[in-house]
Parts: structure tokens; C-alpha cells; sequence
């Protein structure tokens, strides 16, 4: 184990690229007495010591206050502990010192604990790099969890000590948390921004990782405190007025946790935060009064940026564009000898609109080429640029400015005008003030007069943290899908680990709970029985894909006799969508592919696109392999797919229903195939399926192959010279991967037997190159076919997934009892690949 003195040793090398902390530590050596071994607490020993030497620290320009005043709670006990303290007074350190705490307790080389870091995705990928290089010199293995499935996340945590993940990757990644020893040796939650507890979007899910890791510890203790040591809950914001609250949810057997809590005084950079409302018509849109901002902005940028760089933040890409237009033509900046050599750095741009910075102006979106982007950062973050216009920067990259500019508090989001977050204007404003130059800084919030209220008291900081309940019933089906919930006495004690029952019992008429439990029972998603005891049924679906409850109830409409574009419909109506923005500049491609009579792989909707709903569902133009070439749509096709092969897990709620009808069921199957192939059944462009042929399918098409068939059946050397002008040996791998593809064939045979009601027919299922896929396969190892089979009232007679079997034995079969279809005889037999 670590002894005071490693532990004092440890400080200083953790901290080599932190002068906050390690100057302050070295200077306070001169004043307190040596740390000697066994000697109790670390070198700022106790609040009245520290408050001794207040004066003195004063004189020091790196000493950190905030950091020092909680030195003995994180790094001296093991309690868990809650801290508000202004953005930019050096929270990040404190979950640092708890980490040290942790190592301090277990003996290296600490295979058996885990630390998870859980911030917003932004601050995780901020924090990784830096982590990564400090605590790597320590032994630790950091990780940032990214992975698209849970098999690869799984297998990234094992062996890692500090894990950095989003509240909503590690709520799936937890659902399972009784089968995963690597989740159970957590011994330290990391909560950053624990205000975002009460965002519309995404606070419930904090929530309920929080309480599902505390239920985790009590499940693991088994009420031992003494024998093991307890997970730790350490967590910090900005803003929480009502942090006793925080620190209730967050207590143990010993009581609530450790509270710190620091005024706007003891921010290093001092900021004062601006409210400006501006009059907005009954008849003026959001667009408009947008627009009419541009016009305000110069001369508030030389109010208040003190000739020092200004962020102003604009709510789509567009705006973004235009507002930096209109500054470069209204704004007449003082230019610095260095600021006029911006010249050279427009000269490297590729883009010629961002040649305005020879005007002072830049803008910067996740739309323009990343070459471009960082020659923009690298300018403005050397303070040789004096003023950015941009759309990505409050979630993402890090660059401070003096002066930071909220131009309007409305976004754009599934096709329509939303406020911000809480969450996104603290993250705009915590922007303001750089340390490394500034004493001061400034943040001003430009909204409507109607809103003017609301805002300042959001900066004030005087608004109460209350529990996001509206989402209380996707979570509660999933903790009955774990079998953490069996029955209601069950779910009253869960719903006692969260933060909604420290806040319902102060505050009782805001909250009402139990009706949803109800409301999964509706849908089939739970079942009761006179006990009130629950099962899950269609519920683990819901849990296991993490689909919204709203979602949920969308597949609850479908009524069985859906056609494909009819459950693309219904899919594309999704809530796990919502992030997906329609854009002004988009709304002319997107209706040229809608009413192209040429286009024949479309559905066509009727009128014009206007809102999230309706470019979600021109998902078909990729699935019909017609090109586009707006950036933003390729950047949203790939999170279209991403969401979507989870909402094509429609076919799984369709085929467990008690009503379920084959016409639906059977599309489902074909539209989930189609998600995970990225085209549609039956298309011509077949050979993009193929590793080594993605880019050249279009010269395939153009030759005629458009079946795997044609292509095994075509001269190698035609292939290379003739098709997609390659050199040997490329036509024969592309041969052997199609050779190497599943083949199948499907026999029904009727067995004699007289009954005018029912009969007896025998499915069979070959594989037919099965000696060929012996020893090799093109297709994934976890690829499987569905066999469904329906009559002509519209109802499955059988369904089954065929996997592995095919592969030991080559062939499977079945017999199966049919009963007569009152509307005919027909059936009809469908063999569906997962993927192919």
C-alpha cells in the first residue's frame, strides 16, 4: 500500500503539468511542518491551518483555494463527497485526489479496482489524453469507451483501471451488471457536472446510473461495511443551490456525503455574466429575430471584449456563416502587428469564404475540412484572430476567449426551435476567462425580452436541482428486466436510492411515480399478476436496445398489415432520433431525391420535407445507393444508421407480441436486414457487401453483375481488366468471397394425413457449399437466417432464427402442424438473412 510518504511523492508526479496544484504544494512546505511518516493528514493539513495561512498563500499567484479546502476530505477520508465551485477553479484535480485515495488503500498492482469517470462526451474525450499520460506513469490503464457494441466494450474494460465513459454508455453498459465481474469491482464513481441531473435531455439517465451503482454496492456489501472496501461517489458542478440534497442521494452508512461549497468569488478568473433581451414580435420567427441579432453583435463586442478575443456562439452552421459576414463588414477592429499577419494564415485555407479573417472575423463548424478547422483554432487560441463565430464548440473542442457571446438561447432540433439546455449555455459560458491571460472576463447571453427572466436567473445560480421523473418509466423497465425490481415493495425501495424520492419528499406535488408501472403494463412490456408481482416480457427488448418508452409505444401502433415504407414510417418517428437536425441548406436535396420521378428506390412522402421525422426516413436514398453530396447529410446518414439498426429491432417486439401478424413481421425482418446491410433488398448494387469492392460497385452494376451468382460465374482476369481495372490477383478474391457466402435452399413437403382442418407439412433448410464453409466463411460469425412462414389470413404459422446449427450439420428441418386459413391453402415460406 501507499504510505503518506508515496503518496507525497506521487502528488508531485501527478501533478508535473499542474502549477495550480504543485506550486502551491512546494510553497506551503516553507510554513507547514515536514510530513512525516504516519503523521495523519497531507501538507495543507486541516481547514483551520489552511485558513491560517490564507494571507500568505495570497502572495502566491498559482495557489488554488478551492482545492486546498477540500484537500482533507478527498484525499484524507474515504466519504463520498459532493463540491460546488465556479467553472475554472480546478474541480477536475479533485477527482485526482480521490483517485490517489483509492491507490493509497489497495495494494498494487490494483488489478482488482476500477475507477469510472462519467462526464459529458466532451469532457470525457478532454480528459482521456490527459489522464492517460498521468496516470499511465503510475501503472494505471485508462480507457474511453466508444465502442458501437457491448461485446467490445466488455472486452476494452477488462483490463483497464480508469474508465471514461457518457452516463448514457454506461447505463447499457450496466444493465447487465450481476454477469459482469469488471463492472462490480468499481470502487470509485466519478460524477462531473452532477447538475445535469435536472437536463430535460439527459438528465434521468445520470440519475439512474447513479442510484443502479449504489444498489450495485449495497448488492456486493451485503450490508458489510467493515470486510470490503465501498464504492466512493465523488462528484462536482458549478451550480447547485440545493446541494444538501445532492449530498442526501449521495450518502452511505455513515451519513451524507462530504459537502464544499464555493461562491462566483473564488473563480480564478472573476466573470461577470450579461442578460441583454431584445424585442421580438408576435409575427417575427426564430429565424428572423436570428437574423436580426447579427446586427446588435458589433457593437456589443466592442462594448465588452476589451480588444481581447470574443467566441460568439450561433445556434445552426448557416448562422454561423452569416454572422461572421455581417462582423466582418460592420465590426472595425484594432489590429495587432500580429493580428495583420493574418494574410499568411488565409493563403493555407481551402475554403474561400474563411478568407474573412484577414478582416478579423473566422467561423469554425463541424461541417468545414479538418485541415481548415485547425489552422482556425491554432489563430484564434494564439489570440491573433479577434473574433469566432461557431456552432460546435460549447460540447466540443476547448478554446477559451476573453469575451464569449450567446447569439439567441433558441437551436434548431428535429426540425424545429428549441431553447438550449441549461447544460449547453453553462458550457457556452464556462468559455469565458483564460487563465493564462485574463483576470477578468465577460459573458453575454442575447435572447428575447419574453425569456430575459429566465436566464438570469439561470446565471444566478438560484435555481433548484430537481429530479427528471418524465423518463422514470425507461428506467423502470429496465431495472425489472434486470430483476432489480420483482414487485411494488421492490420498486419503492429502488425508487428510494434516487434522487427523485430525496427531492419528492421536500417537494411532493411536483413528482407522481407509480402510474408507470402502468403504463408498461399497457403496451405489454410488463405483466402484473394479482399480486402486483411483474415479469417482463416485451420489456427486456426495450431495456436490452435502450429504446425510449415513447418509441416503444410508436411499435405498439403497428397493426400487422404494414408495408416496408410504412415501417420506415413508423421507425423514423422514433424519440432516439431527436439529435438528428434538418437544416436549411439541406431542405432542397432532400426534396429533389423525395419527388425525383426517377429515383424508383424511393418512397416518395407527400409535400415538402419540413421536419426531422421526414429526412430521417430519405434514409432510403443510401439504402437505394443514390449519391448526395451535402456534407451534413453524409455526416448524418452514419447516426441514422447507428440509431437505426437499434429501431430495427422492431422486428424482435413485432415477433413476441400476442397479436403478431405476418405482413408486418416479415417486412421488419427484411427492413432490419436491410439497415445492417446498407441497402435494400434485392438492390443491384449487391457487390458493396464485399470488403475489397465497396468503392467500385457502381462498374460492377454498369457490367451486369448485379447478383453474387453473375459474380462467381465471371472470368477472374474480365473482372481486373475488363470491370474495376485491378491487378491480379484481385479478381480471384473477389471470386472466393462469393464463393465463400452461405448458400441455401429451402424444402416443404406435405405429409399424408387427412384432415380437412389441419396438416402436417416438413421445412427443410440446406446449406449447400457447407463442405466449403468448413474451413472458410465471408460472412460474420455471428450471421444467422430466420425462417417465417405465413398463411393467408395474415398470420405467422412458424418463426425461427437458424444459426450455428447450419454450420455443424449442414442442414436443418422441422415438422410442423398447420391449421387451415379460412381466406385459402397458400403459405408462404420467407428464409431472411440477418445481414446479406
Amino acid at each position: 500500500m501507499l504510505d503518506s510518504e508515496d503518496c507525497t511523492l506521487s502528488l508531485e508526479s501527478l501533478f508535473y503539468e499542474r502549477p495550480v496544484v504543485l506550486q502551491s504544494y512546494q510553497k506551503s512546505k516553507k510554513f507547514l511542518p515536514p510530513l512525516k511518516k504516519g503523521s495523519g493528514p497531507g501538507v495543507l493539513r486541516s481547514v483551520t491551518e489552511i485558513a491560517q495561512f490564507r494571507s500568505v498563500f495570497k502572495e502566491f499567484p498559482y495557489f488554488n483555494y478551492v482545492q486546498s479546502k477540500a484537500l482533507d476530505d478527498i484525499l484524507y477520508t474515504s466519504k463520498n463527497f459532493v463540491a460546488c465551485a465556479p467553472t475554472g477553479s480546478g474541480k477536475t484535480v479533485l477527482f485526482e485526489l480521490a483517485i490517489i485515495r483509492l491507490l493509497m488503500e489497495v495494494p498494487a498492482p490494483w488489478h482488482s479496482v476500477k475507477v469510472v469517470y462519467a462526464p459529458i462526451k466532451a469532457l470525457c474525450s478532454q480528459c482521456y489524453e490527459n489522464w492517460r499520460q498521468k496516470f499511465g506513469s503510475l501503472g494505471l490503464n485508462c480507457k474511453e469507451l466508444t465502442g458501437d457494441t457491448e461485446i467490445d466494450d466488455f472486452f476494452e474494460v477488462q483490463d483497464a483501471h480508469v474508465i471514461m465513459t457518457t452516463p448514457e454508455k454506461w447505463d447499457s453498459m450496466t444493465r447487465k451488471w450481476r454477469l459482469s465481474s469488471p463492472v462490480q469491482l468499481v470502487k470509485l464513481f466519478l460524477i462531473d457536472e452532477i447538475h445535469v441531473v435536472k437536463d430535460s435531455t439527459r438528465g434521468a439517465t445520470l440519475e439512474v446510473v447513479v442510484s443502479r451503482m449504489k444498489t450495485m454496492n449495497a448488492y456486493r456489501d451485503g450490508g458489510d461495511h467493515q470486510s470490503r472496501l465501498p464504492m466512493r461517489f465523488v462528484a462536482v458542478s458549478a451550480t447547485i443551490p440545493n446541494i444538501a440534497d445532492v449530498a442526501e442521494w449521495l450518502s452511505d452508512a455513515l451519513g451524507p456525503a462530504s459537502c464544499l461549497q464555493l461562491d462566483e468569488s473564488y473563480r480564478p478568473v472573476k466573470l461577470r455574466k450579461l442578460v441583454l433581451g431584445f424585442p421580438c414580435g408576435t409575427n417575427q420567427t426564430d429565424f428572423k429575430f436570428d437574423l436580426s441579432l447579427n446586427y446588435k453583435m458589433a457593437n456589443i463586442i466592442q462594448t465588452y471584449s476589451d480588444q481581447k478575443p470574443t467566441l460568439v456562439f450561433c445556434s445552426t452552421r448557416k448562422g454561423v456563416q452569416q454572422s461572421a459576414s455581417v462582423l466582418a463588414k460592420d465590426a472595425r477592429f484594432i489590429m495587432s502587428v500580429e493580428q495583420k499577419q493574418l494574410m499568411k494564415y488565409a493563403n493555407s485555407l481551402l475554403d474561400s469564404k474563411l478568407k474573412l479573417i484577414t478582416h478579423g472575423v473566422g467561423f469554425h463548424h463541424a461541417g468545414i475540412d479538418v485541415s481548415d478547422r485547425k489552422i482556425i483554432e491554432d489563430v484564434f487560441t494564439a489570440g491573433d484572430l479577434p473574433v469566432l463565430t461557431t456552432s460546435t464548440l460549447a460540447m466540443g473542442v476547448n478554446l477559451p476567449a476573453h469575451l464569449v457571446v450567446i447569439k439567441s438561447t433558441v437551436h434548431y432540433v428535429g426540425g424545429s426551435c428549441e431553447e438550449y439546455s441549461e447544460m449547453d449555455i453553462l458550457q457556452m459560458i464556462g468559455r469565458a476567462g483564460r487563465p493564462q491571460f485574463d483576470t477578468t472576463a465577460t459573458a453575454v447571453i442575447m435572447t428575447r425580452s419574453q425569456t430575459k427572466a429566465k436566464y438570469l436567473k439561470l446565471v444566478s445560480g438560484s435555481e433548484t436541482i430537481e429530479s427528471l421523473h418524465k423518463h422514470l418509466v425507461e428506467h423502470l423497465n429496465a431495472e425489472i428486466v434486470l430483476h432489480t425490481i420483482s414487485d411494488v415493495n421492490v420498486a419503492l425501495d429502488w425508487i428510494r436510492s434516487t434522487f427523485l424520492y430525496i427531492r419528492a419528499l421536500k417537494n411532493p406535488s411536483y413528482y407522481l411515480c407509480l402510474k408507470n408501472i402502468n403504463s408498461l403494463a399497457e403496451i405489454c412490456l410488463i405483466t402484473m399478476d394479482e399480486d402486483i408481482n411483474f415479469k417482463p416480457t416485451a420489456g427486456r427488448l426495450m431495456a436490452r436496445y435502450c429504446i425510449a418508452f415513447d418509441t416503444m409505444k410508436h411499435f405498439s401502433s403497428v397493426c400487422g398489415t404494414e408495408s416496408l415504407p410504412e415501417l420506415i414510417k413508423v421507425i423514423s418517428k422514433g424519440k432516439e432520433f431527436n439529435d438528428v437536425q434538418l437544416r436549411m441548406n439541406e431542405k432542397r436535396t432532400l426534396n429533389t431525391l423525395n419527388k425525383d420521378k426517377h429515383r424508383i428506390t424511393i418512397f416518395p412522402m407527400e409535400g415538402k420535407i419540413k421536419n426531422r421525422e421526414m429526412k430521417v426516413n430519405l434514409i432510403q436514398a443510401h439504402l437505394g445507393c443514390i449519391p448526395t453530396q451535402e456534407f451534413g447529410l453524409t455526416q448524418d446518414t452514419g447516426k441514422i444508421f447507428r440509431i437505426g439498426i437499434r429501431m430495427t429491432k422492431l422486428s424482435e417486439y413485432l415477433s413476441q407480441h400476442p397479436r403478431r401478424k405476418f405482413t408486418a413481421l416479415l417486412n421488419s425482418l427484411i427492413l432490419s436486414k436491410c439497415f445492417r446491410a446498407r441497402l435494400w433488398e434485392n438492390s443491384p448494387f449487391v457487390s458493396k457487401q464485399l470488403e475489397k469492392i465497396l468503392m467500385l460497385s457502381t462498374a460492377m452494376v454498369n457490367a451486369g453483375l448485379t447478383m453474387f451468382q453473375k459474380i462467381e460465374e465471371t472470368n477472374p482476369r474480365e473482372l481486373e481488366l475488363q470491370i474495376v481495372n485491378r491487378h491480379p490477383p484481385f479478381g480471384n478474391q473477389i471470386r472466393e468471397a462469393v464463393i465463400h457466402l452461405p448458400k441455401y435452399e429451402v424444402g416443404l413437403e406435405q405429409i399424408s394425413r387427412y384432415s380437412f382442418s389441419t396438416a402436417e407439412i416438413v421445412v427443410t433448410v440446406h446449406l449447400k457449399n457447407y463442405e466449403q464453409l468448413k474451413n472458410k466463411r465471408t460472412a460474420p460469425n455471428h450471421h444467422f437466417v430466420t425462417l417465417i412462414i405465413g398463411d393467408c389470413d395474415n398470420s405467422v404459422v412458424f418463426i425461427q432464427k437458424i444459426d450455428f446449427l447450419l454450420l455443424k450439420t449442414g442442414s436443418w428441418s422441422r415438422k410442423i402442424e398447420v391449421t387451415r386459413a379460412p381466406k385459402g391453402e397458400e403459405l408462404s415460406v420467407n428464409l431472411i438473412s440477418s445481414e446479406l
